[in-house]
C-alpha cells in the first residue's frame, strides 16, 4: 500500500480508487501551489513603479509593498507548520489558498497605500500557512525514499518555473491591463487550486487523541520571528543605528528565549525540542539558511546588473531569467536522481560544489562593458547546482520526521530559509554598495557592477561554507 493510500480512510480508498493518475493529480496540485507562491514573489516586483504612481506612495514607503509580505511570511511560518499538524494539512492548505484569494482581491481593489500594504501582509500570512502545508503534504503522502525524492523534484521544478513566469507575467499584465491585474491573477489561480483540493487531496485523518494548541508558544515565536525579519529587512532602509531598528533587534531575543522556556515545559509544545536531536532536520535547517543567504540573493543582483547597469526593461529582464530558471528546474530533477542513487549528503556536496563554481563563473560577466551572453555559462552552471541543492535539502529536512510532525518540521526549515534570505541580502547588499558613495552616470554603473562582482565572490564563498553543514548528515542518508 502506498503512503498516499495510508493518508486516507480505508473506505475512502475503496470508493475513490486511488490510482497512479490520482497520485499524479495530487502531486500536480501541490506543485501548482508552489508555483503560485513563487510566482507571487516576482510578479509584484515588475508592477512596483506603477503601483507607486497609481496609489501615491512615497519613495520611502513603496518598498513596504514587498517588505510587508516578507516580514509576515517569515513571522508566521512556524505557526503555519504547526497548524497543519494539529488542524490538518488539507484544511490548512485550503485555508491558506482562501487567504491568498481574498487578500489578492483586496489588493487589486486597493485605492490607497495602507490597503495594499495590509493586503500584502495577509498574502504573506497565506504563504506562511501554504508553504509548510504543501511541503508536509508531500512528505506525508509520498513514502520516504525514491518516491518522495521524485515528488520533491517536481515540486521544486514548479517553484523554479514560477520565478520566471512571475517576471514575465508581471511585465505583460502590467503593460496590458495595469497593476491591479497582478493581484487579480492570484484570485483566479487560488480559486482553481481550492476547487481541485476538495476533489483531489485525501481528507485529513481523524485524530482520536486530544491535542492542545500551544498558544503561548505560538504568540512568542510569531512575535519573535516577525520582529527579527522586520529588523533584517528594514535595517538597511531605516539605518542600523535608528531607534526603531535597535528596539526591534532587542525584542526578538526576549521573545525567542521565552518561547524556548515555554516549549521546554509544555506538555504539547508548538515545536517539540526533541526535533533538534534529528541530525538530518538540523542540517537541513542550516542548509536552507545558507542556501537563501547565498543562492537566494543572486536574482536580486542579477536584476540590478541587467536593469541598472545594462538598461534592460522589465520584460527583457524576465526573458533573461529564462536561462537560470530552466537550469534550476533541470537541477531539481537531477537532484532527485542523485539522491536516490547515492545519498542525500553526497548529492548536497556535489550540488554545492557545482553551484559555487557557477557563481564564481558569473563574476567575469558582471561588468559594465560585458554582454548578457558572458553571464550565461555561469548562470547555467550555478542554476544546475541550485536545483540539485534545493531538492536535496528538503529531502534532508524531512528525513526521520514522524507524519504528525512534518508540518512543524517544514515550518522550521522554511523559517530558516526566510531568515537566511533576509540576512544574506542585508549583508551582500551592504558589501556591494560600500563603494558607491555619491557617484553618478557611468562612474555609478561601473561601481555598481564592481560591487555586484564582490557580492558574487562572497556568495560563492558562502556556498562553500555550507559544505560543512552537509557533512553533518549521515553518509548513507537517503
Amino acid at each position: 500500500m502506498s503512503s498516499l493510500d495510508q493518508g486516507a480512510p480505508l473506505g475512502a480508498i475503496a470508493t475513490q480508487g486511488t490510482t497512479g493518475v490520482r497520485r499524479g493529480a495530487t502531486l500536480a496540485l501541490l506543485a501548482f501551489a508552489q508555483l503560485i507562491i513563487s510566482l507571487d514573489l516576482n510578479i509584484v516586483f515588475v508592477a512596483l513603479p506603477e503601483i507607486g504612481a497609481g496609489l501615491g506612495f512615497s519613495g520611502q514607503t513603496l518598498q513596504w509593498v514587498v517588505s510587508a509580505y516578507t516580514v509576515f511570511t517569515g513571522g508566521f511560518l512556524l505557526f503555519g507548520g504547526r497548524a497543519a499538524d494539529l488542524i490538518g494539512q488539507r484544511r490548512v492548505f485550503i485555508f491558506a489558498l482562501w487567504l491568498y484569494a481574498l487578500s489578492s482581491l483586496v489588493g487589486g481593489l486597493a485605492r490607497g497605500p495602507e490597503i495594499i500594504i495590509a493586503a500584502r501582509a495577509v498574502q504573506g500570512i497565506g504563504a506562511a500557512f501554504l508553504f509548510p502545508a504543501t511541503l508536509s503534504l508531500i512528505n506525508r503522502l509520498f513514502a520516504e525514499g525514491p518516491e518522495r525524492n521524485r515528488a520533491l523534484a517536481v515540486w521544486g521544478g514548479a517553484g523554479a518555473s514560477g520565478l520566471t513566469l512571475g517576471s514575465l507575467a508581471g511585465g505583460f499584465l502590467t503593460s496590458a491591463f495595469g497593476w491591479p491585474s497582478v493581484f487579480y491573477v492570484n484570485v483566479l489561480l487560488a480559486g482553481i487550486a481550492i476547487i481541485a483540493a476538495f476533489a483531489i487531496i485525501p481528507r485529513d485523518r481523524k485524530r482520536h487523541e486530544h491535542r492542545s494548541f500551544d498558544l503561548p508558544g505560538a504568540l512568542t515565536v510569531t512575535a519573535g520571528a516577525t520582529l527579527l525579519v522586520f529588523t533584517l529587512v528594514q535595517g538597511p532602509e531605516y539605518g542600523w543605528g535608528s531607534t526603531a531598528i535597535i528596539v526591534s533587534a532587542a525584542l526578538p531575543a526576549f521573545f525567542l528565549i521565552a518561547f524556548t522556556m515555554i516549549e521546554a515545559k509544555s506538555a504539547d509544545p508548538l515545536m517539540p525540542l526533541r526535533l533538534f536531536y534529528n541530525r538530518s532536520l538540523v542540517a537541513g535547517m542550516t542548509i536552507t539558511f545558507l542556501y537563501m543567504a547565498t543562492f537566494g540573493a543572486l536574482p536580486y543582483f542579477l536584476t540590478v546588473l541587467l536593469q541598472n547597469v545594462h538598461g534592460f526593461t522589465a520584460l527583457q529582464t524576465g526573458l533573461a531569467f529564462l536561462v537560470p530558471s530552466v537550469a534550476i528546474a533541470a537541477g531539481t530533477q537531477a537532484g532527485e536522481r542523485l539522491a536516490t542513487r547515492f545519498s542525500t549528503r553526497s548529492t548536497l556536496v556535489g550540488g554545492m560544489v557545482v553551484g559555487a563554481v557557477g557563481t564564481a563563473l558569473m563574476v567575469s560577466g558582471a561588468t559594465a562593458e560585458s554582454s548578457y551572453l558572458s553571464l550565461v555559462p555561469g548562470l547555467i552552471v550555478s542554476g544546475v547546482g541550485q536545483g540539485i541543492v534545493w531538492t536535496a535539502m528538503w529531502i534532508a529536512a524531512a528525513s526521520g520526521v514522524a507524519n504528525d510532525q512534518q508540518g512543524v518540521a517544514s515550518g522550521m526549515a522554511s523559517t530558516t530559509l526566510n531568515v537566511g534570505n533576509a540576512i544574506g541580502m542585508a549583508v551582500l547588499i551592504a558589501i556591494a554598495n560600500s563603494q558607491i558613495g555619491e557617484l553618478s552616470g557611468d562612474a555609478l554603473k561601473i561601481a555598481v557592477a564592481d560591487g555586484i562582482r564582490v557580492a558574487f565572490w562572497f556568495a560563492a564563498a558562502g556556498i562553500v561554507v555550507s559544505l560543512l553543514a552537509a557533512m553533518v548528515l549521515p553518509a548513507k542518508a537517503r
